[in-house]
């Protein structure tokens, strides 16, 4: 086997000891009841920051192509050139984070999309702008009380002058804002400040001219609990991937749809994209009153049989799962037990049929008419279910699956 057969089979899973399974189906499924939910004028933003929040932006993006999305939000120039590289569809790419003056060049010179937020940033993207000899498609970014990123009102101002002096250097594609906390209702006056504000400083911009062709503000939460925010793009990140920002989220919209005298939600419209597995590696017969693994936090009351999975921390499951997480195997869920090692836990099997090595051992998903969430390790671990994701560790093998 030469080196090139041994890089394809390794991206093909063949080295890997776990796998995460991304639906088509799923996805497909997702993005259409957003679309019906936010209409069809509204440009779905895909956010795949964060590795696509876990799920693998080398193959999230061309999946989400073939899905009918063509722009994709990342929060840096090294994800940008990911998207960029993985792209089959020319899609438009923005990015929301700060950049070097080198890579600032390099969005411009590819047709790259990013926010400014501050006078200093401005004046990176009209000089590179100059110096490439192209405009820069830049995103103005309004302060509007996350007290975070943005341009305030009196830097605002004088952006704008930059950018009518400097017209030809400047497109201004966007105009954006970030929400402090949508999925919560705690945050709702606070979220309507920042609306009522930043349509302000809108309504101030088209006076002047400046008229960006995208408003955009609307994060999955604020997609749902806002729906008069949604403007001309909707920024969809953790929704997209089947996720509901908040539990307070999802009951806002099911209270909403049925203000409108929409039928109640039968089944939950959201399907999880991701399915991770693995496989056992080895069963062992353990008798009553042994310890297992390392320490002696796992004791066996009774004989007990345990099998090995090559999956531990560094691969994201988190450590904290210790003797309290599960998994399936062969439809059921077993305790894990004992400590979670760095690339291996061991699982007590005692009350499973016939386990042998290879069985799969699904971590999160479905297996039968049994389920492992990610909310399964929030809950324990006191991880977001954002968290969660984007700690999957970037080197397991990721395949899409009808």
């Amino acid at each position: 086997m030469n080196i090139t057969e041994i890089e394809d089979t390794t991206l093909s899973g063949l080295f890997s000891s776990s796998r995460i399974e991304i639906s088509k189906s799923a996805l497909q499924s997702n993005l259409s009841f957003l679309r019906k939910v936010i209409g069809k004028n509204v440009i779905i933003c895909s956010v795949v920051k964060g590795n696509a929040y876990g799920h693998g932006m080398e193959q999230f993006v061309p999946l989400a192509e073939t899905c009918g999305v063509r722009w994709f939000a990342v929060y840096s120039a090294d994800e940008a050139l990911r998207v960029f590289n993985s792209s089959t569809a020319g899609s438009s790419i923005m990015i929301m984070g700060g950049m070097s003056r080198d890579q600032v060049e390099w969005a411009i010179e590819h047709g790259i999309t990013f926010y400014v937020f501050d006078l200093n940033e401005l004046t990176f993207a009209i000089e590179s702008a100059r110096k490439v000899g192209k405009r820069a498609q830049v995103h103005l970014e309004i302060e509007t009380g996350m007290n975070r990123l943005g341009f305030g009102e009196t830097a605002l101002e004088q952006a704008a002058e930059l950018i009518k002096y400097n017209n030809e250097l400047v497109d201004v594609v966007g105009v954006c804002t970030h929400f402090a906390g949508a999925e919560s209702v705690a945050n709702h006056l606070r979220i309507q400040h920042q609306i009522q504000t930043f349509e302000t400083r809108l309504e101030w911009l088209f006076g002047l001219g400046i008229e960006p062709r995208l408003r955009h503000a609307a994060s999955s939460a604020a997609t749902f609990s806002y729906p008069y925010t949604r403007y001309d793009m909707v920024r969809v990140g953790i929704a997209q991937y089947g996720f509901w920002p908040s539990i307070e989220t999802r009951m806002q919209y099911v209270l909403q749809q049925q203000a409108n005298g929409g039928k109640q939600l039968a089944r939950d419209p959201l399907t999880r994209v991701l399915r991770w597995k693995s496989h056992v590696i080895n069963v062992k017969d353990v008798r009553a009153g042994e310890f297992i693994g390392y320490g002696t936090s796992f004791l066996t009351t009774r004989p007990s049989r345990v099998a090995a999975v090559p999956v531990g921390y560094y691969h994201g499951f988190n450590r904290n799962l210790s003797n309290v997480g599960h998994v399936l195997v062969r439809g059921k869920r077993v305790p894990v037990a004992g400590v979670v090692n760095m690339n291996l836990m061991l699982v007590d099997v005692t009350d499973v049929r016939h386990v042998e090595n290879g069985d799969e051992v699904v971590l999160i998903g479905k297996q039968g008419r049994s389920e492992i969430t990610v909310g399964a390790f929030s809950d324990l671990t006191k991880l977001l279910n954002y968290e969660a994701l984007v700690r999957l560790s970037p080197d397991i093998a990721r395949t899409v699956v009808p």
